[in-house]
C-alpha cells in the first residue's frame, strides 16, 4: 500500500466528497476515482459508499473508519520520522508530544517548555488529553513521547519518573447541594448520594477501597473518562462527581470542590517506552523536566520507581 494513497483515502475521508478532495489534491477527479477503486481492490473491501441519497456526498463503510483510523495513524508516525531524520544538526527544533490525564501536574510541562522556549522557540508542544488506556495506546504505537499517568507501569517496558506534585481526590458538586456545607466529606456523606464516578483502571479500586462499599451497594448514576465532562452532568443537577482537584475552575459558576476525609492522595508519573531513540526537541524536554523536579520539591524516596530515570 502506497503512502500517497492513504493521503488521498484521507483527504476523500475529510472532504467527504471526491469532487473536492481532487481540488485540494490538485488532481483531476476521475485520476482520485480510478486510485480509491485501486487501493478498494488492494484490500479486497469497499471503503466508501458514494452517492448518497442521490448526491455527490461519500461516507465510509466501516472498513473505511478503520482505514482512515490507522492511516491517520500512518502518516502522523512518517511525517514524525522525516522531521526527526532530516532536522538540522545544528538547531534544535521540531515537536513533543504529550499524553496526559487531568491534572494540575501538566502545569510542570508548562514551565518546562517555558524555560525551553527562551532558548529554542521553534520546538512545539502536543498534549493529548485521555485516560490511561488512552495515554498507553498512544504511547505504544509511538503517537507520543511521554505519558502522564497515575496508574503503575510495567517496568520492563517504560521508563517512569515520578512527579513532586501530589492530586487530591474530593467531591465536586454544586454549592446548593446539602453537602456543599461541610469542610470535607466521608464515606458515609455518600452512600446514598447520586454519583457520578471515574471509569479509568485503577481509579475504581482506589475508591471502592476509600467508600468502603462495592459498587452495587452505592447508587452510581454516571461514570465519566474526562472530569470536565462530569462537571457539566453535577452542574445540571445529576449528582456528585468524585474527582482531582484544580482541574475544574470552581472561583465562579455554580460547582465547589470539597476534599475527602480522610485524605485520599495520588502520585503521578512521566512514562516512556524503555530504550525510546527521542527527538532532540523530546530529549531536551525530559532532561529540562528532570533538572526542575529536584528545585521544586524533593522527592519522596517511599514513591515506587523514584528516581529510577535518572
Amino acid at each position: 500500500m502506497e503512502f500517497r494513497l492513504l493521503e488521498y483515502f484521507l483527504a476523500v475521508a475529510r472532504e467527504q466528497s471526491i469532487t473536492a478532495a481532487a481540488e485540494s489534491l490538485h488532481i483531476s477527479q476521475p485520476a482520485l476515482s480510478t486510485q480509491l477503486k485501486a487501493l478498494e481492490t488492494e484490500l479486497g473491501k469497499q471503503l466508501l459508499i458514494r452517492g448518497v441519497k442521490g448526491s455527490r456526498k461519500v461516507i465510509l463503510t466501516e472498513e473505511g473508519m478503520i482505514l482512515r483510523r490507522r492511516a491517520e495513524e500512518i502518516i502522523s508516525l512518517m511525517r514524525r520520522t522525516e522531521e526527526e531524520i532530516t532536522g538540522s544538526d545544528e538547531t534544535i527544533a521540531g515537536n513533543v508530544f504529550i499524553g496526559a490525564g487531568e491534572t494540575e501536574t501538566v502545569r510542570l510541562f508548562a514551565q518546562a517548555a517555558q524555560k525551553i522556549q527562551k532558548k529554542y522557540p521553534d520546538i512545539q508542544y502536543h498534549i493529548s488529553s485521555g485516560n490511561a488506556e488512552h495515554v498507553l495506546d498512544y504511547l505504544d504505537k509511538g503517537l507520543i513521547d511521554f505519558g502522564l499517568l497515575f496508574t503503575k507501569v510495567d517496568p520492563q517496558k517504560y521508563e517512569a519518573l515520578p512527579m513532586p506534585v501530589k492530586d487530591t481526590w474530593g467531591v465536586l458538586m454544586r454549592k446548593d447541594s446539602p453537602l456543599a456545607k461541610k469542610e470535607s466529606i466521608c464515606p458515609e456523606d455518600l452512600w446514598d448520594k447520586p454519583l457520578i464516578i471515574s471509569h479509568q483502571k485503577g481509579d475504581d479500586i482506589l475508591l471502592d477501597h476509600w467508600l468502603r462499599r462495592e459498587k452495587s451497594e452505592l447508587h452510581i448514576v454516571a461514570t465519566y473518562n474526562l472530569l470536565f465532562n462530569a462537571s457539566l452532568l453535577v452542574d445540571e443537577g445529576l449528582g456528585y462527581a468524585l474527582g482531582l482537584d484544580n482541574i475544574i475552575n470552581t472561583q465562579s459558576g455554580n460547582l465547589c470542590f470539597r476534599p475527602l476525609s480522610p485524605r485520599l492522595e495520588v502520585n503521578s508519573f512521566i512514562v516512556w517506552k524503555k530504550y525510546q531513540v527521542f527527538s532532540k526537541a523530546a530529549n531536551l524536554f525530559l532532561r529540562y523536566l528532570q533538572d526542575m523536579i529536584p528545585l521544586i520539591e524533593p522527592l519522596d524516596p517511599n514513591i515506587p520507581g523514584s528516581g529510577s530515570s535518572r
